[in-house]
């Protein structure tokens, strides 16, 4: 492979990646935003209906005033580390997203071992919080940060048993293939866990199968049997065709 194909390998990845983190961070703020309008309602308020038309531009008028604020550091803090740890936080977040198929084919790095670099980048997360807890200096703000990443591993753990459930029903690590994994006839209620599923499969895979060869497969007493071993089977006609042995 030439330089120039590495090249145009690369700017493709970074491309699609600048794309989904563009198409996915604007998801987040119309998510954000009909959050606050649900909670909003909830409460008998009108929530936010002042940015843009019926206040669909609030969540990017948010992120203007936060990109402009003025940082505030503690004087005793470290103040690289304590820059430097929301922006591995949000980075190892957006990452897992490399992995996730959209559609077919729509996935940026289409692993084998999808399923482990999302537990790994997930683990690696705690780094983040307890990154700014140290480095802010103070013992209080140490403690909640190691509290969030005992709450953060304990959450992992019992995601992962669930995880591991969806594994052993697929048979792959790969994204895309437990996704195509649950393409059932039922669709979205084809699922792993839904009976649906099960009745399904186990429908397609009951057949009956003819007896091959000469000798039959019918369940009959020979002619060496005892009386009471016989009598035992109930005689009746054999449904299935069976050729006499030559």
């Amino acid at each position: 492979m030439s330089t120039g194909d590495i090249l145009l390998t690369i700017a493709i990845i970074a491309g699609k990646s600048v794309l989904l983190l563009v198409l996915l961070l604007v998801f987040i703020a119309f998510a954000l935003y009909a959050d606050r309008k649900i909670w909003a309602a909830v409460q008998m308020r009108r929530g936010p209906n002042v940015v843009g038309p019926f206040g669909l531009l609030q969540s990017f008028a948010d992120l203007t005033k936060f990109l402009f604020k003025e940082p505030v550091i503690p004087a005793s803090a470290n103040k690289g580390l304590f820059l430097l740890a929301p922006v591995v936080f949000a980075m190892l977040s957006l990452a897992a997203w490399a992995v996730i198929p959209l559609n077919q084919g729509w996935a940026i790095a289409d692993l084998n071992v999808g399923v482990l670099y999302i537990f790994a980048i997930s683990s690696l997360g705690v780094y983040g919080v307890i990154m700014g807890g140290w480095a802010s200096n103070s013992k209080y703000a140490f403690l909640g940060a190691l509290r969030s990443a005992a709450q953060m591993v304990s959450y992992e753990v019992s995601i992962g048993f669930v995880i591991i459930t969806v594994l052993m029903c697929a048979g792959s690590l790969n994204l895309t293939q437990i996704v195509n994994a649950q393409d059932t006839r039922f669709g979205i209620l084809g699922w792993y866990w839904l009976w649906l599923s099960r009745c399904s499969s186990s429908s397609s895979s009951r057949r009956w199968q003819r007896p091959t060869g000469r000798r039959s497969t019918c369940l009959r007493p020979s002619r060496n049997s005892s009386p009471a071993t016989s009598s035992n089977i109930p005689r009746r006609r054999s449904s299935c065709s069976c050729s006499a042995n030559t």
